[in-house]
Order: C-alpha cells, then sequence, then structure tokens
C-alpha cells in the first residue's frame, strides 16, 4: 500500500512509512484508552464493546479507501483513539469466567486473536489488489481496480458489523447495586454475586498507580508488546523485501498464507495446551521459559533466509507457529497477573492504563521496527552484525530485558484478590 502511494524515494524506505502507518492507530489507542476503560468501569463493558465494534466498521472502510499516505494515517489515527474495545474486552473474559477459568478465560482473548491470525493474513493477501490477481471477476476501472485495498477492508468491515449487531444481546457483567435496593432483592444478589464486595461503591478506590503487582506487570507487558509489534512489523518487511537484501522474496500471498499457518497452530495451542500448563506452573514461570527459548528462535531467522524451496517453507512455517505460541504465552500470562491485581470496580480503569501504556510501546514498535529494518539494509557488507542480523539482535536484546524483568524484585505476582 506505501509502495503504491509513492511516498517513498527509494525501495529501501518503504518499511520505514510503513511503520508510522502502524504506529499511528496504536498512538490513537494510548490517548483513550484510560478514558473508554472508566467509561467501562462507569457505564458497563457492553456499551462500550457495542460502540468499538461500529467503529472498526466506518474507520475500517475508509482507511482501505485511503488515496494517499496521510489519509490512510488519519484513519487508522481515528480507529485507534475510537475504539476502546481491548481494556474492557479482558474485563469482561476475567469477570464472566470463575476464578479456577482465569487462564482459560484469558486465553480466549488470545484465541481470538489466532483467529484473527488465520482470517486476516489470509484476506489481505488474497484480497489486496484484487483487480491484478483476479482481473475476469474485477475490473481495474471498478472501485476495486481504483482501490486496490478497500476490498478486504470492506469484507473485515462487514464481518464487524455482524459482531456489532451481535454484541446487544451480550450479558453485562459490571454488577452494579444500588443503596435502594430492598432487602430481600439485596440479599439474594449477594448470593448470586460473588463480585458484590467488590462492586460496593461506598468503599474507597485504591490508587492504581501504587498498586506494584499492577504496575510491574503492566510495564513488562510494555515491553514485551515493544517486541511483538517491532517483530511483526519486521516479519512481513524480512518475507516479502527482495534476496540482495537477506529477505525471502515472498509475495502477500505466501506471507499471509504463512501468518494463517501460524495463527492456525495458535488457536490451537491456546485451546488445549496453554490453560493446562498454566494450571501446573502459573503465568510468571510460563512467560519467563517462553521468553528464554524466543531468543535461540529469532537468532536462526537470518540463516532461514539461506534455504530455499520445501526445506525454506517448512522452516519459515515452523519457526512462525512457535514465534507466535511463544509472544501468546508471555502477554496471557500477563493478562492474568493483570486482572487479579484489582477488583472489579477498578478493572476496566486498570485495563485501560495497561492499554495506554501499552500502545504508547506498540507505536513506537512498527515505527522502530521499519526504521531499524531499513537501516539494516543498508548495512549488508557491515563486519559485525550485517543486515538482518542486526535487527534479530535488536529483538533479542528487548527480550532479554523482559526475560530479566520477570524475576524479583521486579515482577511481583498478586496471590488472591
Amino acid at each position: 500500500m506505501i509502495r503504491d502511494f509513492h511516498i517513498a524515494k527509494r525501495e529501501e524506505d518503504i518499511s520505514y512509512y510503513a511503520g508510522y502507518v502502524g504506529s499511528s492507530y496504536m498512538l490513537g489507542r494510548a490517548l483513550t484508552s484510560v478514558f473508554w476503560g472508566l467509561v467501562a468501569d462507569r457505564y458497563g463493558r457492553k456499551p462500550v464493546i457495542i460502540f468499538g465494534t461500529f467503529v472498526v466498521v466506518i474507520f475500517n472502510t475508509l482507511f482501505g479507501l485511503s488515496v494517499n499516505f496521510w489519509m490512510a494515517i488519519i484513519t487508522r489515527f481515528l480507529l485507534g483513539s475510537l475504539n476502546g474495545l481491548i481494556g474492557p474486552i479482558k474485563a469482561y473474559a476475567a469477570e464472566i469466567f470463575r476464578e479456577e477459568y482465569q487462564a482459560l478465560g484469558m486465553s480466549t482473548i488470545s484465541t481470538a486473536w489466532g483467529i484473527g491470525l488465520i482470517i486476516g493474513p489470509a484476506l489481505g493477501g488474497f484480497l489486496a489488489q484484487p483487480a491484478e490477481k483476479y482481473p475476469s471477476i474485477f475490473s481495474k476501472d471498478s472501485i476495486f481496480g481504483r482501490f486496490p485495498y478497500f476490498l478486504p477492508c470492506l469484507i473485515i468491515s462487514l464481518f464487524s458489523l455482524v459482531v456489532a449487531i451481535a454484541s446487544f444481546w451480550l450479558p453485562e457483567t459490571l454488577h452494579i447495586h444500588e443503596s435502594s435496593m430492598p432487602v430481600h432483592d439485596s440479599y439474594e444478589a449477594l448470593e448470586a454475586a460473588p463480585d458484590t464486595k467488590e462492586g460496593n461503591e461506598s468503599a474507597p478506590k485504591e490508587n492504581l498507580f501504587k498498586n506494584w503487582p499492577l504496575m510491574s506487570s503492566i510495564i513488562l507487558y510494555c515491553v514485551f508488546s515493544l517486541h511483538d509489534m517491532a517483530y511483526n512489523e519486521i516479519f512481513s518487511l524480512w518475507a516479502v523485501s527482495p534476496r540482495k537484501f537477506g529477505g525471502l522474496s515472498y509475495s502477500t500471498a505466501d506471507v499471509g498464507e504463512v501468518l494463517s499457518i501460524s495463527g492456525f497452530g495458535l488457536l490451537v495451542f491456546q485451546l488445549t495446551l496453554y490453560p493446562l500448563v498454566e494450571r501446573y506452573v502459573g503465568p510468571v514461570v510460563i512467560a519467563r521459559v517462553a521468553g528464554v527459548l524466543s531468543i535461540p528462535l529469532l537468532t536462526s531467522y537470518p540463516y532461514i533466509a539461506m534455504l530455499s524451496g520445501i526445506a525454506l517453507s517448512v522452516a519459515i512455517n515452523f519457526a512462525s507457529v512457535m514465534k507466535n505460541a511463544l509472544s501468546i504465552s508471555i502477554i496471557t500470562g500477563l493478562f492474568i497477573l493483570q486482572n487479579k491485581a484489582v477488583n472489579q470496580r477498578q478493572r476496566g480503569a486498570a485495563n485501560g492504563i495497561a492499554m495506554t501504556a501499552m500502545s504508547i510501546f506498540k507505536a513506537l514498535g512498527p515505527a522502530g521496527g521499519g526504521a531499524l529494518f531499513s537501516w539494516a539494509q543498508k548495512r549488508l557488507d557491515a563486519s559485525i552484525l550485517p543486515g538482518d542480523q542486526v535487527v534479530f539482535f535488536v529483538l533479542n536484546v528487548i527480550e532479554a530485558i523482559g526475560v530479566l524483568m520477570t524475576f524479583k524484585p521486579f515482577l511481583v505476582e498478586t496471590q488472591n484478590t
């Protein structure tokens, strides 16, 4: 898309501008996530979820109709700032599952992400530029020919419209107990809702910024989010970059296929293995082990690029599945820690703070990853860490910092709330 906007003077600069498009969404989300968390705590999770899903319908469609670089930036920024879904959804998952099923609850969010990783990249890879790929179906003079990236965005928007309408039937999980409630109704509510004590509006709210179990998990979440966003940006750019720059010379359809296979593997892992392992070793140990295993895996990527044919296909799909499974294990574990650290009345706000902080780091991820990748392609003959090797080395440094932060005294786990 950035290439077709003709804003980059050189091929190596495309990744630089692509990073800004990815970052604009995260910047918008960083500015408003706390606000949407407070709204979810005050008025309920459901209204924020419905509104955010309708926002996807509108601004994702407009993004597909972007005629220049700045329109793409603005529509992504507005989508990020007006879509407050993620924080309230994490609070919703924490509340709708009982304590013993919290790992499964948080895994459902990651599983939804896995489903997105199957559907999204496949749609982008196979439906982008339809007039070039399917000229017998789509004319170059049609709207899909004039806007080559509109079709996948339209499909996603229609799907979001269905989800938005279905969301009206979601049960609300925010328990609000009025002081004027009759005695017998209050007694029944106490028996029915284990979070009633937490939901008592008269109880003083603690300062979330002084809650170190919460803040330490949020900071760690930010470090790993920076790594994941930079990796996601770099992986796609690396896969489509020419062999002469150390890439794989993949097409967008090839990249979509790899990411879809990764998403399917992630889906299976999250629904089967993760809840089982978390029950025995806990979220912190899983995050720590996953971080350590990610380092040698990423180190192997420049060497995978030396392969070709079926060996390349098998190696890159295996590495991508493993990397995504390890990353999502870390993020899911941190979701659990964050929601255990606060009571229900402040869960939306806590997740809003997490989303704001994480979005700032995720905004740095694509821009930083794109700039790093662009710089790496200009130093192919360097004596130390030439070309793409320096990219994966920097990613590993960030991952190693995150692993060190999983130990005490930095990371503190709340045993029970």
